[in-house]
């Protein structure tokens, strides 16, 4: 029954002693064991890493910028192309632009912050979001969470990258997609980078949608070969960090 090698008998009377345990304890007790219990002796498919596409995925997102890389999720979901399986959506209360476009196309929606199950997904993805990600939400995605930030980090990590770099006067940019942490936004290791010189006279709106589109094709190139990306990441280190700030404007 398992290839576990294991002694019919043995395993049968292991199993009675949890049946017993099982109604001599507190319910939440009882669930933990037969939980414990269950993945030990015959690990159910759905809890494993998979080593290949098609993923099951976590998008985290609020804005416009986040919206294109959705949008290339989704269109992924709906095609022959194996690359997404599952597709569910956390966004903020509101009438924010992901939340729009994931009820536009049908997609499951959860409110932050979500309630996810070990096992559910491969991986998740969060492009302008704003909320830091605990590392016990972290740990529920084999793969990690990634994320897609419009700058070449290490410059101009945190928030308002695009206008940083405008401000700036940078005439190079691009899109890097890391491995977030829980502590500190951007400091993740980097799994993809694409570099983009910036037009001149380039407005903060007219550049954030040319790299909210390069970010959409990145973020399929590095799922395409996930774990061969993640094998190969490279930490940020601190030469050439910057970090942006808030813009605040003042209502009098």
């Amino acid at each position: 029954m398992w290839s576990n090698g294991r002694n019919p008998r043995v395993f049968l009377k292991t199993l009675s002693h949890f049946q017993y345990l099982n109604y001599r304890t507190e319910p939440w007790r009882r669930t933990m064991m037969i939980h414990k219990h269950w993945f030990c002796c015959k690990p159910d498919s759905s809890t494993r890493t998979r080593p290949r596409p098609p993923w099951r995925l976590m998008f985290f997102g609020t804005d416009q910028f986040a919206v294109e890389s959705l949008r290339r999720l989704t269109d992924s979901r709906n095609s022959s192309e194996g690359l997404v399986e599952t597709l569910d959506v956390v966004t903020i209360h509101g009438d924010v632009p992901v939340r729009r476009f994931a009820e536009q196309n049908q997609l499951r929606v959860h409110s932050w912050p979500p309630d996810v199950a070990e096992g559910q997904f491969d991986v998740g993805v969060v492009v302008s979001f704003g909320h830091l990600l605990r590392q016990r939400l972290i740990n529920m995605f084999p793969y990690g969470i990634l994320n897609v930030h419009p700058s070449l980090l290490p410059r101009w990590r945190g928030p308002a990258p695009v206008f940083h770099t405008i401000l700036s006067g940078d005439k190079v940019t691009g899109v890097t997609i890391i491995q977030i942490r829980a502590h500190k936004f951007d400091v993740g290791p980097i799994l993809n980078q694409d570099l983009y010189l910036v037009p001149e006279d380039s407005t903060a709106e007219e550049l954030g949608a040319s790299l909210s589109i390069r970010g959409g094709h990145l973020l399929m190139d590095t799922l395409r070969t996930l774990p061969e990306k993640i094998t190969k990441r490279r930490e940020q280190g601190q030469a050439g960090a910057t970090f942006g700030t808030w813009f605040w404007t003042r209502s009098d």
